[in-house]
């Protein structure tokens, strides 16, 4: 006997479809986000920007919150710190610190950008030589009043100078004073070209820089290539390509390691602060957001800003005040935490 089997309702084979579309839909939903707290050190290519740069990291790690210490135009390369979670809480003291820079100086051009993605708008026959540029780094060294670039992200009246100058308005920025501690002659590879070095303080424009100078020594001149080395704690030695950072977060996922230990502490980026241990009673206040009593040989030693440790993990950034701890910004380290150990050398 043949068996004969009932065609299948209409509402079921609909109803079949609609599950198959669910769970296809369920299969394309995004990862949920998790808990993770620690720093990135990511060598950044060219032609990536520092927003795009954090996105991609964020991704990877499936963050719920991320930021950067410094943007790093598109045009540069390595260092940018990325804070995942709770380390975002400590971006400010990184960047306030200082920053290390190698850039290359391409005479005889200037731009409307001060790099070499802009249009010329100056030129000159003229080129320096040694002598020339080393007599006149003396000027550029110490607390100098600069100009920022006509194209920065700086704001005029709630607008983005880069976006007033794309549309052709005119824009006047401020001198600011800003602190170059370091400047130096590393190389002079051909009469077009200078490379240079420099350690700088918080808001400085190396395209600004090289602007000036050319300006200066008669010649004119902008950024054609830039390097950073370092940024505050940061430096080469902290630094991960992001071909690395991809290959880490893969073998996680597979299993084959953890994703706390591709991410640096949170407490790297305080290697300046003064550290406190305290108590469990006195932590357990300070995560409350109330203050706790400094007690023990610090309490005449440790005046300012703290960081706050108890059971060896960060509890809190806090100031110390006449005997008091009163904490400022309070970690809450649930989830996945950086552990991983610094390369030195």
């Amino acid at each position: 006997m043949t068996d004969v089997k009932e065609a299948a309702p209409a509402d079921s084979v609909a109803s079949g479809e609609t599950e198959r579309g669910q769970a296809g839909r369920q299969i394309r939903q995004k990862k949920p986000k998790r808990d993770i707290h620690g720093w990135v050190v990511l060598d950044k290519p060219v032609g990536m920007t520092s927003t795009h740069a954090v996105s991609v990291i964020k991704h990877l790690y499936s963050a719920k919150r991320a930021g950067h210490a410094g943007t790093l135009d598109p045009l540069a390369s390595g260092c940018l710190p990325i804070a995942l979670g709770e380390a975002t809480k400590t971006v400010p003291f990184v960047i306030d610190g200082r920053k290390t820079y190698l850039f290359t100086i391409r005479w005889g051009e200037e731009r409307d950008t001060d790099d070499a993605e802009g249009r010329v708008v100056a030129t000159s026959d003229s080129r320096p030589d040694r002598a020339a540029i080393e007599a006149l780094l003396p000027r550029f060294t110490g607390t100098i009043e600069q100009v920022p670039p006509r194209f920065s992200a700086l704001k005029i009246d709630g607008e983005r100078a880069y976006d007033l100058a794309r549309d052709g308005e005119t824009v006047e920025l401020a001198p600011r004073p800003v602190t170059i501690h370091r400047l130096e002659v590393v190389d002079l590879p051909d009469s077009d070209h200078a490379v240079l070095s420099a350690e700088c303080g918080k808001g400085t424009y190396v395209r600004s820089l090289a602007r000036d100078l050319g300006r200066a020594l008669g010649v004119l001149g902008h950024v054609s290539a830039l390097r950073r080395s370092q940024v505050g704690p940061f430096g080469e030695s902290d630094m991960i390509p992001l071909e690395r950072v991809e290959a880490l977060c893969h073998r996680a996922a597979a299993g084959e390691g953890h994703l706390a230990d591709t991410l640096l502490p949170i407490e790297t980026a305080l290697d300046d602060i003064p550290a406190l241990a305290v108590s469990p009673a006195d932590a357990a206040r300070l995560a409350r957001g109330q203050a706790a009593l400094l007690r023990g040989r610090d309490a005449s030693i440790i005046r300012g800003t703290a960081q706050v440790a108890s059971g060896g993990q960060l509890l809190a950034i806090a100031e110390v005040e006449r005997g008091d701890i009163v904490p400022r910004r309070v970690f809450n380290l649930t989830g996945i935490v950086g552990r991983a150990g610094r390369q030195r050398g």
